[in-house]
Formats: C-alpha cells, sequence, structure tokens
C-alpha cells in the first residue's frame, strides 16, 4: 500500500515536471500502453559535447546537469542477442530510453541488434571496436584505430538514414588517459564515464549487483548509472533495480545530443557539479591553476647583499639582524691563516692525540724542569707512589712519543726521556 501510494504521488509529480519542461517529447509512465505501472522516462536531455567534453564523477569534475533523484541508465559491451534482447524487452515494458555503448566487433557480428536500439528510441554510442583495456598506455597509431572501427561498424549497422550515431564514447574499463581524451575532444566527441558502477561485470551474484546500484545509487541522489547489457547477472538484476527505482522515487532522464534542429537544454555551469556548492557549504578543493604561457623566459639575477647596501634608503626595510650583519659583511677584512695557527708543542696539540686528557696532563707536569717545587716532592716521601703512577703511564708516553717526537718545544723534557727517568725512579 505505500509503495503503490509513492508511485502514484511520483507519477503525478512527473506529469507535472513534464507540463513545465521544454525540449523533446518524452514519455511518461501515464503514455506507456499496457503497463498503467512502468516507471517511464521524466524528461530527455539535450547536451553539447563541446560545451561538457568529459563527464562522470568516477572520473572528472563534471557529470550531467541532473535533479535530485534523476538516474541516466548506460549499457556497455552490446548488442548480444542472448542477453541484449531481454534487456531491451524490460526497457520497453517501462518505457524506459537508455544510452548503449557499443563495441565495433559486437555491432560487426550483430548488426540487427543495433538496428533494435535505434528503433526503439535509445541513444547509440561507442566502446571502441575491440574493448581493449589498454587506452591508458596506447599510442595514437594504435588507440586511433580502436575508436574509428568502432564508430564505422556501428554506424554501418545503422542503415535508417535519419537515424545517427550519438557522438558519445566510453574508453573500455574506464581506463582513462589525457592523449586519448584530447583527441575525442578535438573531434566534437563527448567522453562518458559514470557516477557509480553495479559491479556486473564481477563474478557476483544478482542480488549483489542489484544491492550495489541501489546502495551506491541512494549514496549520491542521483547521477549515471554503469550497467553492461551482455552479463546474465544483469538480466537477472534489472528487474529489482526498477522495482526500487519505482518505490524510492527516481526518475529516468534520457539524453541525447544537441543537433543544429535541436539545440542543448539550457543549464548553468554549476548544474554539471554533482553536488553544487552553497553559500554554507565550503568548497573543499582549490581551483585548478591555470597554464600560464609567458612571453618572454628571462630572468633577473637575484640581487645580492652588494645591492642592498648600495642603497641606503633600503636599508630600514631590512630586518635589524640583516643590517647588522651586511655592515659587517662590507667592513670587516677577511682572517689571514695565521689567525688560525697553534704553536707546535702546546697542550692543545697534546690533547689531539689519542691520549686521555689525564695522561697527557701527567706528561706535562713531569716536562716541568727538575728545579721546581713539585719535583723536590717528588723526592721526598711522596716519591714513590708518584713514581709508580708515572711508571703506567709510561708506555702510553712511549706510544706518544713517536707522534710528539717533532713537535717538542725547546726547553721542554721530550717524553722518551721522561719516561725513562720515571723507570729510574721506580
Amino acid at each position: 500500500m505505500i509503495g503503490s501510494s509513492v508511485v502514484v504521488r511520483t507519477r503525478s509529480w512527473i506529469v507535472l515536471l513534464g507540463l513545465l519542461t521544454a525540449g523533446a517529447p518524452a514519455a511518461y509512465a501515464a503514455d506507456c500502453p499496457g503497463h498503467p505501472d512502468a516507471l517511464g522516462t521524466s524528461r530527455t536531455l539535450v547536451v553539447d559535447p563541446r560545451e561538457h567534453p568529459l563527464i562522470g564523477t568516477m572520473q572528472y569534475r563534471e557529470t550531467l546537469p541532473l535533479k535530485d533523484h534523476e538516474v541516466v541508465l548506460t549499457f556497455d559491451d552490446g548488442p548480444l542477442p542472448k542477453y541484449s534482447n531481454q534487456i531491451l524487452k524490460m526497457l520497453d515494458d517501462e518505457c524506459i530510453k537508455a544510452t548503449f555503448f557499443i563495441i565495433g566487433q559486437q555491432a560487426k557480428a550483430n548488426p540487427e541488434g543495433v538496428r533494435k536500439l535505434i528503433a526503439a528510441g535509445h541513444t547509440v554510442g561507442t566502446h571502441s571496436m575491440d574493448h581493449p583495456l589498454t587506452f591508458d598506455r596506447m599510442p595514437i597509431e594504435k588507440f586511433e584505430p580502436e575508436i574509428n572501427g568502432g564508430i564505422q561498424w556501428t554506424s554501418a549497422a545503422m542503415t535508417d538514414p535519419s537515424k545517427q550515431l550519438a557522438p558519445f564514447f566510453r574508453i573500455p574499463g574506464l581506463m582513462r588517459a589525457e592523449a586519448v581524451e584530447n583527441y575525442l575532444i578535438s573531434r566534437g566527441i563527448q567522453v562518458w564515464s559514470a557516477d557509480f558502477p553495479a559491479d556486473d561485470w564481477r563474478h557476483v551474484s544478482s542480488d549483489r549487483v542489484y544491492q550495489l546500484a541501489i546502495q551506491r545509487l541512494e549514496a549520491k541522489g542521483k547521477g549515471i548509472l554503469l550497467l553492461h547489457d551482455i552479463q546474465a547477472r544483469t538480466v537477472a538484476a534489472f528487474p529489482k533495480i526498477i522495482r526500487d527505482l519505482k518505490a524510492r522515487g527516481y526518475r529516468i532522464v534520457h539524453v541525447v545530443p544537441a543537433t543544429a534542429e535541436r539545440p542543448a537544454t539550457p543549464t548553468t555551469p554549476v548544474e554539471w557539479l554533482l553536488h553544487p556548492p552553497t553559500e554554507t557549504t565550503p568548497i573543499a578543493r582549490w581551483p585548478r591553476v591555470p597554464g600560464f604561457v609567458f612571453a618572454q623566459t628571462q630572468t633577473l639575477p637575484a640581487p645580492s647583499l652588494a645591492d642592498l647596501n648600495a642603497q641606503t634608503e633600503h636599508q630600514p626595510l631590512l630586518p635589524r639582524r640583516t643590517r647588522a650583519q651586511t655592515d659587517i659583511a662590507s667592513t670587516l677584512p677577511v682572517p689571514g691563516r695565521d689567525l688560525f695557527a697553534i704553536p707546535e708543542g702546546s697542550v692543545e696539540v697534546l690533547l689531539s692525540t689519542s691520549l686521555s686528557r689525564r695522561a697527557a696532563t701527567r706528561l706535562a707536569m713531569a716536562a716541568e724542569t727538575p728545579g721546581t717545587a713539585r719535583g723536590k716532592t717528588a723526592k721526598g716521601k711522596a716519591g714513590k707512589p708518584h713514581a709508580g703512577r708515572t711508571a703506567h703511564a709510561a708506555p702510553a708516553a712511549a706510544k706518544h712519543g713517536a707522534q710528539a717526537k717533532n713537535i717538542a718545544p725547546k726547553g721542554t723534557a721530550h717524553p722518551t726521556r721522561v719516561a725513562t727517568s720515571a723507570k729510574k725512579r721506580a
């Protein structure tokens, strides 16, 4: 009871919307003979591929200018009679118009399937010749024949001269590449990604396909749904998808390319965003920086401190510390090499060797002249323990003697001689 009331209210709203919407004639549920509860197509959206060449938020910034709870159904990889004919029958029963992206090999093998889509009023685009999953790394010599082959064989299957192939293209596997996109844009072909898939190309159940389609649609509220009309699981899931679209109040939008006789539907740039920003919603990303082209490539040299010092009126603009540094740099001379010279035989030289600080101090004490008070004390009662300590330091002194042989100053006992006198006292 609840579901049927929702359908009635939705159908009434759709009819009212159709009366207010200008454009190509659309099929509504009330106009679907024999199917009064059909979902129908709420409106037709006419787009100019040159104005918005990249659509689908799975990969691009823009998507189709849909209102809340509006859905565009798309099918890839057909036509394959065994399954595509069943999808086509369900669409006809519900008076739904969709967009099909045809593979050239499929059109070549089953041209009648392409003609059925055209006769039913669906939009037909292309999906390459052989569906290679390498478009993201193909050179133009390889992806150009793929694109042209799909267009050629799909167009050849359309025997009605009044019908034209839509300039819509979906890259196989969504393996986008900038070179491919630029090539398609240069030819006025609109590149379609999607807003959400149902993963029906994976090895999942039909129930999982149905769940993913509805869950992802509910999460975004509107958008382009990606399906495949060559999969048995899609055929099994599609009736349940249509049932939930009805129950949840979703509306189907049919997309067609603009022509000279049929201009594009008037829109604003912000409508091509999935969730347009408002005054209360901050923009989460920075605007894209444009690639500027400079007329001159010559650059100015970086200023030096001398340049700053030459203009005294700019001195107050510099930080105080910087001004002090520039003054010092301009007044002090360069220090000479003698400033860093260390006298030979000094204690600093001894401390810089591998001896410990204590052993170097003992060597300096032992090197004093024999007439000092410390030398006299060494001959007294404390002579023996001092001599013992000096004897322990003798091996280190002997090792150091080879290093300090040529640096001992005049008037200072040589380390080797000190070690010898220490042994005699011991």
